[in-house]
């Protein structure tokens, strides 16, 4: 006999209210304007390069380490900029779009 089971042997009139649900806020600042999506060459190795973002800087930084830990990458974040290793603008973008993020790719 579970404590539900015997609330209702002591109460038997009580009716159970469900809690409410509230939305769940987003964790991260969504902004109006699109991030840019780069795609630069520096020293011979491909890095994409995400920057516009217009919220602050500590939520920049978890969308830094989310992608960079989704993607198995390295990478940084400098001059409110994210520095990723590698070419990952497709897969970089789906991510963005799917958490409420619009994406403008820029350098083919």
């Amino acid at each position: 006999m579970d404590l539900k089971d015997q609330l209702k042997n002591l109460f038997p009139e009580h009716i159970p209210s469900e809690p409410e649900k509230k939305a769940p806020e987003p964790e991260i600042w969504l902004q109006d304007e699109p991030i840019i999506c780069k795609y630069e060459k520096r020293k011979g190795k491909p890095i994409t390069i995400l920057e516009g973002y217009t919220g602050a800087d500590s939520d920049f930084k978890k969308l830094a380490k989310e992608l960079k830990t989704k993607l198995s990458v390295g990478g940084s974040f400098k001059d409110d900029k994210i520095i990723i290793q590698g070419d990952y603008r497709d897969r970089i973008m789906e991510l963005l779009r799917d958490k409420g993020f619009k994406v403008k790719r820029v350098c083919g």
